[in-house]
């Protein structure tokens, strides 16, 4: 057993490393998560000789890295973004798996001459998208926020589905008429878990006059977590609950929401370093020859015939156009998901479970390597990209608590309809007002001549009382302009 002081060096020498790789990656155009993986295979047994075997942790570990990603997605993503998408996200994560794991097992069953539940084990677990990759690749493209709405709400709601389907597979019950009712009821009892949470959780924090800034980012996460857990031990989905908590409370009018925002990308990226390495750790290159035959084939039907009829069946009702479904089909992006449920599958006993470990671990490396790598291109080659896509509105609030008042803070970001608007157009509510104007690195104090630009950061003072009021309007003007009550905007 390490000593303590090179326990916590060899870990904060790998983060450093993680973190520098993130500026490699993006110079050499390679997912960062191939990077960690590399890492951690550099470290293992193989190379530099640190053995390393355990999948019980390894799977421990995953889910937990797993819960921290999807509370890092959720936070992170906007609610005007995904709304349009609902519906399409929703069927991407429940019809498009049932149909990926259908195709995916009959094929395996006849070219690799699996055994019937085998085969449907490994659709399953081939057939969850990752929230890591996702959220890394996919924020960097550049598409309309449908369809990025749409690949986010799926990322992040189709593991539920999956491991229910993956520990029903992998276990020796018998699958009866009761079983569909159960799943149904253990997603829907961890949406509920996690919106009740998120709701009250976001209620606590706006009335939480706690003594340090760096208290809320804690409390935020700490409240994602327990609805992880609380879903759980209401055996329903802990992962779904998780990710709805977390996407009500970072669509919530938090305190100090720029730091709470700020430190859970950390943490997501912490998780995805330690997932990655772990992973790249607990992986046997040795065994890599024997599982690129069976690779090949699970990875040609899962790109050629599983995911894209999976997202004819998901997009059918939403009449979505064709060059958009390629681009959703070629979006499956495949990372540490995966690699953890065929670990779970193992620890659950499963038949050809360790083979399925092998397989996928290749998987994950060739498809990130090859669909991440030409995301960009494949989204121009098919129109669907957008060169200069606007940022959503940054909205950040500080409250004052014997004052009675809120401090807004607010970043004009490129595309916004609020450049250009003189600040007597903006009509804040009376009890609002802007106080401040930074500039181009200046600050200075606006008049009602005022006419404000993109990059702009705005300071607003404003009564508890009319605090909502005053920031559905910047709102409503940031994306309907200086008549945005004409046009029906309200900004919520």
């Amino acid at each position: 057993m390490a000593s303590l002081e090179i326990l916590l060096g060899a870990v904060a020498t790998v983060v450093l490393v993680g973190v520098l790789a993130v500026r490699a990656s993006v110079r050499l155009g390679l997912p960062s998560l191939l990077l960690y993986l590399g890492i951690g295979v550099l470290l293992g047994e193989a190379v530099l000789g640190i053995p390393f075997a355990d999948a019980d942790l390894t799977q421990s570990l995953g889910l937990a890295a797993l819960v921290m990603i999807l509370i890092e997605g959720g936070l992170t993503t906007r609610w005007e973004s995904v709304r349009p998408a609902l519906g399409l996200g929703i069927a991407l994560s429940t019809v498009a798996v049932v149909v990926s794991i259908a195709v995916v097992g009959v094929a395996l069953h006849h070219l690799l001459d699996l055994e019937w539940r085998v085969a449907f084990l490994w659709g399953a677990v081939l057939s969850s998208t990752d929230a890591a990759a996702v959220f890394s690749v996919l924020r960097g493209v550049g598409v309309s926020p449908r369809l990025s709405g749409a690949l986010e709400m799926e990322s992040g709601c189709n593991d539920a589905p999956v491991v229910l389907a993956v520990i029903l597979l992998a276990s020796d019950d018998p699958i009866t008429w009761l079983t569909p009712l159960v799943v149904v009821y253990e997603l829907a009892a961890g949406a509920v878990v996690g919106g009740l949470l998120g709701l009250v959780g976001g209620w606590a924090l706006r009335r939480a006059a706690l003594p340090s800034v760096g208290l809320y980012p804690l409390a935020a996460i700490a409240v994602a977590v327990l609805a992880y857990s609380t879903g759980q031990l209401l055996h329903a989905s802990g992962l779904l609950a998780t990710y709805v908590c977390a996407l009500v409370l970072g669509n919530a009018r938090l305190p100090h929401r720029g730091g709470v925002m700020s430190f859970a990308e950390g943490m997501g990226w912490l998780a995805q370093i330690g997932l990655f390495v772990l992973l790249g750790l607990y992986a046997a290159p040795q065994r890599v020859p024997a599982a690129l035959w069976p690779a090949l084939v699970a990875g040609l039907v899962l790109v050629l015939a599983a995911r894209p009829l999976s997202v004819v069946a998901a997009a059918l009702p939403f009449r979505v156009p064709w060059r958009e479904q390629l681009f959703l089909s070629w979006s499956g992006l495949r990372g540490a998901v995966p690699i953890v449920l065929a670990l779970l599958a193992l620890t659950e006993g499963a038949s050809g479970a360790a083979m399925l470990v092998d397989v996928v671990f290749v998987l994950v490396v060739a498809l990130t390597l090859i669909q991440g790598t030409t995301l960009p291109w494949v989204a121009r080659r098919l129109g669907v990209s957008r060169s200069a896509q606007p940022r959503a509105l940054e909205v950040d609030a500080a409250p004052l608590d014997e004052l009675g008042a809120d401090l807004l803070q607010v970043r004009i970001p490129v595309g916004s309809r609020l450049s250009g608007v003189y600040l007597a157009e903006l009509r804040l509510p009376a009890g609002a007002t802007i106080s401040l104007v930074v500039r181009d690195g200046a600050a200075f104090t606006p008049g009602r001549e005022t006419r404000l630009r993109e990059g702009d950061q705005l300071l607003v003072v404003t009564t508890a009382e009319v605090r909502g009021a005053a920031e559905a309007r910047i709102r409503a003007v940031d994306r309907a302009g200086r008549l945005a009550r004409w046009r029906g905007e309200a900004g919520r």
